[in-house]
């Protein structure tokens, strides 16, 4: 949806409240990474140019391959159609991932705690995006709820699903993952809770929105959907490096 038009010559200026999200999200990474001064300026540039360039490349490329890709065979041209909706959070996931490793070997960082400085800011984006997709009246469920913030299409009012999403990823586990920042004892264990308490939040989030309509429910149910399948990895390398890091400092005492 976008927030205005400008129309000049042959040219049309038409910002989105999604890209607006987008622009919040990563400048709240900035501004709250620069103020714990781990980075240098010049680092820190680098680091945020790093995850965005890989965000937005595998944020589309991964809904193409996980999600329809069957569709994008048949139809190559829509692959950059972004604008036509279809971006997928594993893709977003992998893009990090790769950011964070290409930028720890060419650094010369350590991973762990270049893992750790990020995903403990990365729920603000979470929680932005998701109040872009409550802006765009996206991921809509429970038809004729008519309580708070209810979100009205086609004459239909829809529970809020996004905005508890946004309450869920973006409040709550940006609060949690503060604390273990705080007290953690090991590099790595802010990085390894946000995996599970994502997948934990995640997953109950995804009970109050309706799965993608060309894939719909999987395995024989009424609640497993594709997001539960693809997320299996997170979870299980979440609760391996938590383990991990716990024996080690078993070990170390």
């Amino acid at each position: 949806m976008a927030i205005f038009q400008i129309h000049f010559l042959w040219f049309q200026i038409s910002p989105t409240w999604y890209g607006l999200m987008y622009f919040l999200g990563f400048l709240s990474w900035f501004l709250i990474l620069q103020r714990r001064w781990f980075f240098t300026r010049k680092e820190l540039d680098s680091l945020i140019l790093y995850i965005f360039l890989w965000v937005v490349l595998w944020w589309r490329i991964g809904y193409v391959l996980f999600y329809n890709l069957p569709y994008f065979i048949e139809h190559p041209s829509k692959i950059l159609s972004t604008w036509e909706g279809g971006m997928s959070f594993h893709g977003w996931a992998i893009g990090v991932i790769i950011a964070l490793i290409l930028y720890a070997t060419f650094k010369k960082k350590w991973l762990f705690l270049i893992a750790d400085e990020v995903t403990s800011v990365l729920p603000i984006g979470l929680g932005l995006w998701r109040i872009g997709n409550y802006i765009n009246g996206e991921l809509l469920w429970y038809a004729n709820y008519n309580g708070p913030f209810s979100i009205l299409r086609n004459n239909i009012s829809y529970f809020p699903s996004t905005l508890l999403e946004a309450f869920l990823e973006g409040i709550i586990l940006y609060i949690l993952l503060q604390i273990i920042y705080k007290f953690r004892k090991h590099q790595g264990e802010v990085a390894a809770v946000f995996l599970i308490a994502y997948w934990i939040l995640r997953s109950f989030s995804e009970l109050f929105r309706l799965p993608d309509s060309h894939i719909g429910y999987l395995l024989w149910t009424n609640w497993i959907t594709m997001w539960h399948i693809l997320s299996l990895p997170m979870i299980l390398i979440g609760i391996i490096l938590l383990l991990y890091l716990k024996n080690k400092e078993n070990i170390k005492h």
